[in-house]
């Protein structure tokens, strides 16, 4: 089990960038694929982006590709996610996770942070 700790959420203009970051404790990061997921009010759990746990592979939900990068720096045990041309359709609360492998599946992550809330304005 790892822990993670999301952070770097706020309030940004439609067409500005942000970048959030998820903290994970303990040793075994390296062995994790890492996601990020996100959720709107009255809205369904949607998946936004995975790398594998060398950071060798990565996935985009087609809402975010071309705007979105999910990257990894094992050392630091820390996932990020830069959001650029973001838009009011990005507001959510954001939620990273952890996986034994690549998935864009919810059901595939294990432990999960507690969530930063992303709110983009018009």
């Amino acid at each position: 089990q790892v822990q993670l700790v999301e952070s770097g959420g706020g309030l940004v203009q439609a067409g500005g960038s942000l970048r959030l970051s998820c903290a994970a404790s303990g040793r075994a990061f390296r062995a994790y694929a890492m996601g990020w997921f996100r959720q709107a009010p009255g809205k369904e759990q949607e998946f936004v982006a995975a790398i594998s746990w060398s950071g060798g592979n990565t996935n985009y939900a087609d809402s975010v590709k071309g705007r979105f990068i999910i990257s990894r720096d094992n050392a630091k045990n820390t996932v990020y996610l830069q959001m650029n041309s973001l838009k009011p359709g990005d507001t959510a609360v954001y939620y990273c996770a952890a996986a034994p492998f690549l998935a864009t599946s919810a059901s595939e992550y294990k432990d999960w942070g507690q969530g930063t809330q992303v709110t983009v304005s018009s």
